[in-house]
C-alpha cells in the first residue's frame, strides 16, 4: 500500500507569504489525526487550509 498526500502550494492561504506556516499546520493536523483513520486502500480525505479552502487531499492506494 501507499500513502499519498498532495497539496497545491498555489491554492488558498498556501499561495501567500505564510506558505510554510500553512503547510506546517496541515501536516501537524493530519499527522496527529492519522491514528484515528483506517489505513486501508481506498481511504481518502480532502485537506483544507486555515480558511477552510480545499488545497489538496490524501489517499491510500493499493
Amino acid at each position: 500500500m501507499r500513502f499519498v498526500l498532495e497539496v497545491d502550494l498555489e491554492a488558498g492561504a498556501l499561495a501567500g507569504k505564510n506558505r510554510a506556516a500553512e503547510l506546517g499546520r496541515i501536516l501537524r493536523y493530519w499527522g496527529g489525526a492519522m491514528k484515528q483513520v483506517p489505513l486501508v486502500a481506498g481511504e481518502r480525505q480532502e485537506l483544507s487550509d486555515s480558511d477552510y479552502v480545499i488545497v489538496g487531499s490524501w489517499r491510500i492506494e493499493d
